[in-house]
């Protein structure tokens, strides 16, 4: 029997690589050796200011951009959170014995707290208890993350075997599973991961065209350390190899190694390079999008939140009995 998986992204709008490549390519793969549950993380997403009105596109833009890239609901659940109420039910339990001091801890709050500094509300503060039921919920063994979410599924261990001690055998040790690309920087500034938040040039978008590509990369920052342009480059400091490693074979990358180290190239010519391997691997994708209805897309999600629900009750069932609360 294989392993069950779990994993989400939010619909905050346009997929950039970073998603892609930190993500949904390697859930592609993950797929085919384990139990799927790929989520969209609503009720994530509404921790932060957004406008109602257009969630509900964006989260069929997500589902629509999960199937394009590959994700196959005969395969694995694809299906929105706030579809399963369990979810929710299941994050206040936890709220119950999970330590404020270890919620205290969580990295990832004091950073979004200084994005967001007008809504630094409850729900972000429990974000990580929310996501430990997430996971938890579905008896999750493996959670393919970012290496920015490795603390809360940390968090996710440590509150299972809390729950276990407490109330018997319950949930499974889920484990982080780091994958190639985890982590993929901003092309305005390297030094921070690439995110919606710094604007648009800063990511390139799935949906981009390669004169978009082109010109965000002609513009993004190479070698933070480098100094002068006759100064030769260091491949392995530079943001944009990292990408060329993604997307470039190696008679491209040897290329790009032999001509930056010893100048015999221009960063110019090496980001138009990046540029058309980049559009070679989102065009498929693109081509793909365009030919979903908007009625599959529905129907996926309904299918997989019944799917979904029917797991979650089942654990529900357990978790009530064990607490004596049924």
């Amino acid at each position: 029997m294989k392993k069950r998986l779990f994993s989400g992204i939010q619909p905050t709008g346009l997929l950039h690589i970073g998603n892609y490549f930190g993500a949904i390519k390697n859930w592609i793969k993950l797929q085919e050796e384990y139990s799927g549950l790929f989520c969209i993380v609503d009720y994530h997403a509404i921790t932060i200011s957004y406008e109602p009105k257009k969630m509900p596109q964006r989260i069929l833009d997500l589902a629509g951009d999960y199937l394009a890239c590959g994700l196959d609901p005969k395969k694995s659940i694809i299906f929105v959170q706030s579809a399963v109420a369990e979810h929710t039910e299941l994050a206040w339990i936890l709220s119950t014995i999970t330590s404020l001091g270890d919620l205290k801890r969580m990295t990832q709050f004091k950073e979004k707290s200084k994005q967001n500094t007008e809504n630094v509300n409850a729900g972000l503060f429990n974000y990580p208890v929310l996501m430990a039921a997430d996971i938890l919920l579905y008896k999750a063994q493996v959670v393919p993350v970012g290496d920015d979410q490795r603390q809360h599924v940390e968090l996710t261990r440590e509150i299972a075997r809390c729950f276990n001690k407490k109330f018997g055998e319950t949930f499974p040790s889920p484990k982080s599973l780091l994958t190639k690309g985890s982590r993929l920087m901003s092309l305005t500034d390297p030094t921070k991961k690439m995110s919606k938040s710094y604007g648009p040039e800063s990511y390139i978008a799935l949906s981009d065209s390669k004169e978009t590509i082109y010109r965000k990369l002609s513009t993004a920052m190479t070698d933070p350390a480098r100094k002068r342009k006759t100064d030769p480059g260091t491949p392995e400091k530079c943001n944009l190899y990292t990408l060329h490693q993604l997307v470039s074979d190696k008679k491209d990358l040897d290329y790009v190694v032999e001509g930056c180290t010893q100048a015999k190239i221009g960063c110019l010519e090496c980001k138009k390079l990046l540029a058309e391997n980049i559009f070679k691997e989102l065009k498929p994708i693109q081509e793909r999008r365009k030919k979903l209805k908007e009625k599959e897309i529905k129907k996926t999600l309904l299918e997989g939140a019944k799917r979904a629900k029917e797991i979650a009750s089942q654990t529900m069932r357990e978790v009530k009995k064990n607490m004596g609360l049924s």
